[in-house]
C-alpha cells in the first residue's frame, strides 16, 4: 500500500547538513539558498523557474537544450487554437506508437512498475484523470467528470468523490478504451477553439479538484498537453528498463 507522508520545512535554517540518498517527490523547493555547498550527483525532474546556480539561470538553459534534442517539444506550448491543434495531432501520433510498442509485452508486465514509478497501464489512468480534471470540469464545467479507473497523482491531498484506486488491475484494453474516450474529448473541444475561447477563462468552485477562480483557458489545455508530453516520455523509458530487464534474465 503506497504512503504518503508530508514534511514542511518551511524557514527552517540548517548548518552544516548532508542530505545523501535522499528521494524528493511532490512538495517544491521554493524560496531556498544554498551557499557553499556541494552539490553532487543531484538530479532534478521538475519545473525550474528562476534556479540560479553560480549566477547563471539554468532553467532558459534547460528548456532550449530540451527543446533542441526534439524540436517537436517547442509545439506545446501553442498560442492559437491551430497551434494546439496541432499540437494534438503530435502526441496522438506519438502515443499510438508508444501504445503499439506496449502491446509487444506480456500484459503482466504493463502492470509492473518501474522503481517506484507507475506501471505503463496506471500512466494511462493518471492522464484520464488529468484530461478529465483540466478540459472535463475546467474548461467544460462538468464538475463531477470522474471516471472509477482515473488516477490522481501520488502526492495528491485525496478529494471526496474523486476516485483514487492504486490497486485496481484493468486490463490493457478497458483503460484504452477510456483514453480513446477522453482523446476524443480534447480533439473535440480543440476542434471548435476559437481565439475568444481561447482568450477566456474558466472557474470551479469546490468540492472536487482543480477548484480555481479565473483560469485562462489556455493554461488549462497546456496542462493536458504537459501531461501527454511527459508521461510519455516516461513511459518510453520505462518500457526501456523494462526490455534491459528481459535482457538480463536471458543472460542469467
Amino acid at each position: 500500500m503506497f504512503e504518503r507522508r508530508e514534511h514542511d520545512l518551511t524557514g527552517r535554517t540548517f548548518r552544516n547538513t548532508v542530505v545523501r540518498g535522499g528521494d524528493l517527490r511532490g512538495g517544491g523547493v521554493t524560496g531556498l539558498r544554498l551557499r557553499g555547498v556541494d552539490v553532487w550527483d543531484v538530479e532534478v525532474h521538475g519545473e525550474l523557474r528562476n534556479v540560479v546556480v553560480n549566477g547563471v539561470d539554468i532553467g532558459p538553459l534547460v528548456e532550449a537544450e530540451l527543446d533542441r534534442r526534439d524540436p517537436e517539444r517547442a509545439l506545446m506550448r501553442p498560442e492559437t487554437g491551430e497551434g494546439f491543434r496541432a499540437a494534438w495531432e503530435v502526441l496522438e501520433g506519438r502515443w499510438a506508437a508508444t501504445v503499439a510498442r506496449a502491446r509487444g509485452y506480456d500484459e503482466a508486465r504493463l502492470h509492473e512498475p518501474v522503481g517506484d514509478e507507475w506501471s505503463f497501464v496506471s500512466t494511462l489512468r493518471h492522464l484520464c484523470f488529468a484530461t478529465d480534471a483540466w478540459v472535463a470540469r475546467m474548461v467544460l464545467g462538468d464538475p463531477s467528470p470522474w471516471h472509477p479507473l482515473d488516477l490522481p497523482w501520488d502526492e495528491a491531498p485525496g478529494w471526496e468523490g474523486v476516485p483514487w484506486d492504486r490497486e485496481a488491475r484493468p486490463s490493457l484494453d478497458e483503460v484504452l478504451a477510456v483514453r480513446a474516450e477522453r482523446q476524443a474529448l480534447v480533439r473535440g473541444v480543440l476542434d471548435g477553439l476559437g481565439e475568444e475561447q481561447l482568450a477566456g477563462t474558466v472557474s470551479m468552485p469546490p468540492p472536487g479538484w482543480p477548484a480555481y477562480d479565473d483560469v485562462p483557458v489556455r493554461e488549462c489545455l497546456l496542462v493536458v498537453l504537459n501531461e501527454e508530453w511527459e508521461h510519455r516520455a516516461y513511459a518510453e523509458r520505462d518500457l526501456d528498463v523494462l526490455d534491459a530487464r528481459d535482457r538480463d534474465d536471458e543472460s542469467d
